[in-house]
């Protein structure tokens, strides 16, 4: 079974998007249809520009109606589709948004993604979660690096047991385990040795 990594695994496929000359009520009405509360607004090229949020729409209704490139807020906040479900969580965070419109490497949408969607994500079993940090380490700390390694994980907090070889930061572990969807937190017990460390 394949646990979903990256915003990619767990965005809607669906774009609703609205061009630079759309009016408002050609918003509400797309609003309305789909069931969305923002929409990102495309250039002529196709390129994400900016968002028009249900407030804007309906306060410029009220002034004559204008189009989506003057009731947009700009520039638009965007993620990536290959960026870690974590990451887009934090930047959700830092703006205070509740959906993203998700990119291709253009620009061009591709997705929307919610905190909904982050968040069910998240919703995993320890199991799961301990599954995917053995993936990771393997596949982070290269031949043999996580050979000696033991995971636990307990309502979401992930303890390293056992060592590593001597090249290998202990640091890097962690933030590896870090990385993982559903993790709260992670620390390390390996066993006292010579070691390498990037932090200081």
């Amino acid at each position: 079974m394949k646990h979903p990594r990256t915003v990619d695994d767990v965005m809607s496929h669906v774009v609703v998007s609205v061009r630079l000359d759309t009016t408002a009520r050609e918003i509400a009405r797309s609003m309305r249809r789909w069931g969305v509360h923002t929409v990102p607004v495309v250039s002529p090229e196709g390129r994400v520009v900016g968002t028009v949020s249900e407030t804007a729409v309906l306060g410029g209704e009220e002034h004559g109606g204008p189009t989506a490139g003057r009731l947009m807020a700009a520039p638009a906040v965007t993620v990536p589709r290959g960026a870690t479900i974590a990451g887009a969580a934090r930047l959700m965070g830092r703006g205070r948004l509740k959906r993203l419109p998700v990119v291709d490497e253009d620009g061009r949408p591709v997705g929307v993604v919610s905190r909904g969607d982050l968040l069910r994500a998240c919703l995993r079993s320890d199991a799961e979660i301990a599954e995917d940090v053995r993936h990771e380490l393997a596949t982070g700390l290269g031949p043999g690096g996580d050979a000696a390694l033991a995971v636990r994980v307990t309502d979401g907090v992930v303890t390293l047991t056992g060592s590593l070889p001597a090249s290998v930061p202990e640091d890097l572990a962690v933030r590896l385990a870090r990385a993982v969807p559903g993790v709260v937190d992670a620390a390390a017990a390996f066993t006292p040795g010579p070691r390498r460390t990037t932090e200081r």
